[in-house]
C-alpha cells in the first residue's frame, strides 16, 4: 500500500511538473518577453527623458519604426524560408535612388518607379536562382549581390551620394509626408504591409510553402513543393519591399542618401527578425513576432539618439542585444541534422 501511494504520489508530482512546463511554454515566449520590455522601456524612456513624450518625438518615433517594420517583414519572409538577405539595404537605396534620379532627368514619374522596380526585382530574382539553383549560401551570394548593386549605381546610375525628390509630384509626396488625421501614412502603409504578410504567410498555399521550405526542404521537396522556386520567389518579395521602404523614405525626408549602405541598417532589421522571436533554423515566427521586434529596437534607437549616446556605444549595445537574441534562438530553436542543411546561415 506504501508504495502505491509513493507511485501516485511521483505520478502527480510528474503532472504537476508537466502542467508547469506547458504553462511555461504557453505563456513565457520570447514574443511576449519581448513585448512586455518594448513596454517597460517605452515607459522607462517617457519618465527619464525629456523630449521623449513629446507628440513631435513620437510622431518621428513612429516613422522611424515603420520603415523598420516594413524592412522587417522581408527579412523574416526570407528567415523563415531558411535564408537571409543582405542586399535590402542595397536595394532600398539604389533602386529608390535611381528613381528619384530619372525624374530629375526628365522622366515620367510612371516611367521612373517602373525602372526602379525593375532593378529591385532583378537582385531578387538574382539572389533567388545563385541560392536556389547554384546553391550558393545566402549569407555570401546577398552580401555580394548587395556590394555589386551599390558599385553599379555608384559607377553608373547615379551621379551624387544623396539624391533629391524632385518638386511639385503632387499624391506621390504623400507617400511619406501625409498624414490622416493626427497618423503618418508611413504608419499607415506599414499597418497595411503587415496586414498583407500576415494574410500572405498564414492563409495562402505559397505561404504555407515557405514555412514547409523552411521547416524541412528536403522533405517539401519529397511532398511535392517547388523548393527552388519558393527560394527565388521570397528573394524577390524581400527585394519588392526594399523598394517600397525605399520609395517611403525617399517620399518622407524628400531625398535618399545612398551612403545608407554603409550603415547598420541591415543589423537592426535581423535584430527586429531575431529579437522578436523568428527562429533562423527556418519554418518558425509570424508577422507578429516582427511587430515586437519593431517595437522594441525602434524605441531603443530612439531613447539612444534623445541620450546623444555616441554611435559606437549604440553600436555596442545593439551588437550585445543581437548576440543575446541569436544565443536565445539557439536554447529555444535547436539546430538538428534536418536543420543543418544548405541554406541556413
Amino acid at each position: 500500500m506504501e508504495s502505491r501511494g509513493n507511485a501516485e504520489s511521483n505520478g502527480t508530482r510528474r503532472q504537476l511538473k508537466q502542467y508547469l512546463k506547458n504553462l511555461n511554454s504557453a505563456w513565457f515566449t520570447q514574443e511576449r518577453i519581448v513585448f512586455a520590455f518594448a513596454v517597460i522601456l517605452f515607459v522607462f524612456f517617457s519618465i527619464a527623458l525629456s523630449g521623449f513624450f513629446a507628440l513631435d518625438n513620437l510622431i518621428n518615433l513612429m516613422r522611424n519604426v515603420s520603415v523598420l517594420g516594413i524592412l522587417g517583414i522581408g527579412m523574416a519572409i526570407v528567415v523563415i524560408g531558411r535564408g537571409i538577405d543582405l542586399s535590402m539595404i542595397a536595394v532600398m537605396a539604389v533602386s529608390s535612388a535611381w528613381t528619384l534620379q530619372l525624374m530629375q532627368d526628365g522622366h515620367s514619374l510612371g516611367v521612373a518607379l517602373l525602372a526602379g522596380l525593375l532593378c529591385a526585382l532583378s537582385v531578387g530574382i538574382i539572389n533567388g536562382l545563385l541560392i536556389a539553383f547554384v546553391e550558393i549560401p545566402a549569407l555570401f551570394a546577398t552580401l555580394a549581390t548587395g556590394i555589386f548593386l551599390y558599385g553599379v549605381g555608384k559607377s553608373m546610375l547615379l551621379d551624387l551620394d544623396v539624391i533629391y525628390l524632385p518638386e511639385n509630384l503632387g499624391w506621390f509626396e504623400d507617400i511619406g509626408k501625409g498624414r490622416l488625421g493626427p497618423v503618418p501614412m508611413t504608419v499607415i502603409f506599414c499597418g497595411l504591409a503587415m496586414l498583407a504578410a500576415y494574410l500572405f504567410l498564414s492563409k495562402t498555399r505559397f505561404g504555407r510553402f515557405i514555412y514547409g521550405t523552411g521547416d524541412n526542404p528536403l522533405a517539401a521537396r519529397i511532398t511535392g513543393i517547388p523548393v527552388r522556386v519558393i527560394i527565388t520567389a521570397q528573394y524577390t518579395l524581400a527585394s519588392f519591399i526594399g523598394f517600397f521602404a525605399g520609395i517611403i523614405v525617399s517620399t518622407a525626408v524628400s531625398s535618399m542618401n545612398t551612403r545608407i549602405f554603409h550603415s547598420t541598417m541591415i543589423y537592426d532589421v535581423i535584430l527586429v527578425v531575431v529579437l522578436g522571436g523568428i527562429g533562423l533554423s527556418g519554418g518558425k515566427g509570424s508577422i507578429r513576432n516582427v511587430i515586437v521586434g519593431t517595437l522594441l529596437i525602434g524605441t531603443l534607437l530612439n531613447g539612444m539618439t534623445i541620450m546623444d549616446m555616441q554611435y559606437t556605444m549604440q553600436n555596442l549595445i545593439k551588437s550585445l542585444i543581437l548576440l543575446g537574441a541569436i544565443i536565445l534562438d539557439s536554447f529555444l530553436h535547436p539546430r538538428n541534422e534536418e536543420t543543418a542543411q544548405q541554406g541556413d546561415i
